[in-house]
């Protein structure tokens, strides 16, 4: 585990939280610490741009690269005013560089396994094990389950 995933973990030390959160943000991360972290989630190459809502919630083994968003499609209204409640980041889910994750309306859910392309902007939910990208994000593929060794995924 390298020094920013430890600080990820960091942040919810009861004595050490604080100073680990305000050091992810020198190193140019946000995440709150509100956000729970499953177990061997990444920052890819230090993190560095990484934003991430107060209302997120990030799965187990998550693999997050430089410069993802994840957070609210609805900026210009007052939270007290906006319909959107959080996202959900499912276990095994890859967030390319770049990407950007933003619900508008209750949860948006990045199904398990997916794999959000570089510079991708994601304003809806995924089904597992499944490839987006673009922008705005479609679904461009599937991805091999774990066990399914005929490398190949489906095409949408």
């Amino acid at each position: 585990m390298d020094g920013y995933t430890r600080l990820v973990y960091a942040r919810q030390n009861p004595i050490f939280g604080k100073l680990a959160y305000y050091l992810l943000k020198l190193v140019g991360a946000e995440i709150p610490r509100s956000v729970p972290v499953g177990e061997g989630c990444t920052l890819e190459h230090g993190g560095f741009g990484v934003v991430i809502h107060s209302r997120a919630v990030i799965g187990a083994r998550v693999k997050i690269y430089p410069g993802v968003t994840v957070g609210r499609a609805d900026i210009y209204l007052p939270m007290q005013q906006s319909a959107f409640e959080g996202v959900v980041i499912e276990d095994d889910a890859i967030l390319a560089p770049g990407s950007r994750i933003l619900g508008k309306q209750g949860v948006l859910h990045v199904g398990q396994g997916t794999v959000v392309g570089a510079n991708a902007v994601l304003l809806e939910s995924t089904g597992e094990w499944e490839i987006w990208a673009g922008v705005p994000a479609r679904r461009v593929g599937a991805r091999p389950r774990p066990g399914d060794f005929t490398g190949e995924g489906s095409q949408a």
